[in-house]
């Protein structure tokens, strides 16, 4: 029987699975299968943590009055306009919920996986819309075409993608998002990843809210600030659907802890700007040398990662990488429209960018 630590992992940043493969503890390996800033986490949010040890004792603000105040601030909204959740995994699962109420959700493929789950959980209809791939990933402005005929109307239907998209990076325009809140009943946009972009070239949404009940847009803050294991994201729609929400969910989605990092990072402009002045170096200087290697074709991103195809199996290659330099990358097997001849990974530091350029020249 085959280990259970040996199965293939769902999403990256199983560290767990990756060390048992290479021999090693955890904390050895060089994670480049999950998308994190690696400039975390801030010193703010580990200040703000130890300052509310205290309030362990307690049980957390069921409606996180605090923490929508501090979102409300970061994004000029009024507070009832955002709720925070368990990750944006958590909040995603509602939202799921609603579409899968709707005669059909469109789903533009390649997807997160996690998309098909939550909407599979509650029995939805879902129709993949293939995006443009040929022989690699095509350019397409759009994450779904509305100028060929679809199956049903669409103002009975939902859709359901994220901007910047992933795996591949690519960043959608918000004019060209326009439409599909014109026609679908429920518009669901994941913005887990705009807020690596400065503010003047993010394409984000979220100021239509209040003009379109029929969009949600989904954020995180775990990816940006280096908080995975806190899990923390919120939501930004319409103050009745999330009323709605708050009365589906568990009543304590969001611990102290995670709140109180959540606030602190919020008014930290230094690491915001450490982190926008980090990136767009650390991905050039990647992306150049993964061009270099013989056999990857990397695709430019907007984005903390890269998608890369490979002329050999991208699961062999993330085996070698691990077994022989303790570096992890993500293959695309979950993303079956990409299948075995993709891999993807995050930008990291320019020497640690250096160490996975180095491995995988030398393994491919």
């Amino acid at each position: 029987m085959q280990n259970q630590f040996v199965a293939q992992p769902v999403h990256g940043g199983n560290l767990v699975w990756a060390a048992s493969l290479a021999g090693c503890s955890p904390s050895a390996i060089l994670d480049f299968s999950a998308s994190i800033n690696p400039l975390g986490p801030p010193l703010s949010a580990i200040a703000s943590i130890t300052a509310h040890l205290g309030a362990l004792r307690d049980y957390p603000d069921p409606e996180s009055r605090d923490l929508r105040c501090a979102l409300g601030h970061f994004h000029a909204l009024a507070p009832e306009w955002i709720l925070p959740g368990n990750g944006s995994a958590e909040l995603l699962t509602w939202v799921c919920r609603e579409l899968a109420a709707l005669t059909a959700t469109y789903l533009p493929v390649p997807a997160f996986g996690d998309y098909r789950r939550a909407l599979e959980a509650f029995d939805a209809t879902i129709i993949p819309c293939l995006m443009d791939i040929d022989g690699g990933l095509a350019e397409q402005d759009v994450p779904l075409r509305l100028d060929q005929p679809l199956a049903f109307d669409l103002g009975g239907c939902g859709v359901l993608f994220n901007n910047p998209h992933n795996p591949t990076g690519r960043l959608f325009s918000r004019e060209s998002l326009r439409p599909y809140l014109e026609q679908f009943g429920l518009v669901v946009v994941d913005e887990a990843f705009m807020d690596f972009l400065p503010s003047d070239t993010q394409q984000s949404v979220i100021d239509w809210v209040p003009t379109y009940p029929n969009l949600v847009v989904l954020r995180s803050l775990t990816k940006f600030y280096s908080l995975p294991g806190l899990r923390l994201g919120y939501a930004i729609a319409h103050p009745e659907r999330l009323r709605r929400w708050q009365q589906w969910r568990d009543p304590w989605s969001v611990n102290t802890l995670a709140a109180a990092a959540a606030i602190a990072v919020l008014q930290d402009i230094d690491f915001q700007q450490q982190t926008l002045d980090w990136l767009p170096p650390a991905r050039t200087q990647l992306f150049d040398g993964l061009a270099q290697i013989p056999g990857l074709l990397p695709y430019p991103g907007a984005a903390n990662y890269l998608l890369v195809q490979t002329g050999q199996s991208a699961v062999e290659l993330q085996l070698r990488l691990l077994k022989q330099r303790q570096i992890l990358i993500r293959n695309c097997l979950s993303f079956p429209e990409l299948g075995d001849r993709f891999f993807r990974v995050a930008v990291r530091t320019q020497a640690e960018n250096r160490q996975l350029l180095d491995g995988l020249a030398a393994t491919v």
